[in-house]
């Protein structure tokens, strides 16, 4: 998911050595990415289409040390702040169905 263009990438949200790591001959890392891939594209529709900027708060696809994805959320405090009141109002009218 790429917001309105490839300068979301370098927003200042990026954590310097979260995805560095030594990559283990053997372990299956492409397919675990794509997994999380297709999640956190899915998240950050869901985000823009709450009115939220993806320069601000987004999904980033990575994977862990045996190569399962994993989906971060990263984004600036009070954004984070905004998505959960949210999340918690959503919450709040379904009676807390998840």
């Amino acid at each position: 998911m790429t917001g309105a263009g490839e300068g979301w990438l370098n927003d200042g949200l990026d954590l310097p050595g979260a995805d560095s790591g030594l990559w283990v001959s053997g372990v299956d890392y492409i397919s675990g990415w794509r997994e999380a891939r297709e999640a956190a594209d899915r998240l950050n529709r869901a985000l823009l289409g709450a009115g939220l900027e993806l320069s601000a708060v987004r999904a980033v696809a990575s994977t862990n040390e045996e190569g399962r994805g994993v989906v971060r959320l990263t984004g600036w405090p009070a954004v984070v702040d905004r998505l959960s009141v949210l999340l918690e109002a959503r919450a709040d009218s379904d009676g807390g169905a998840a």
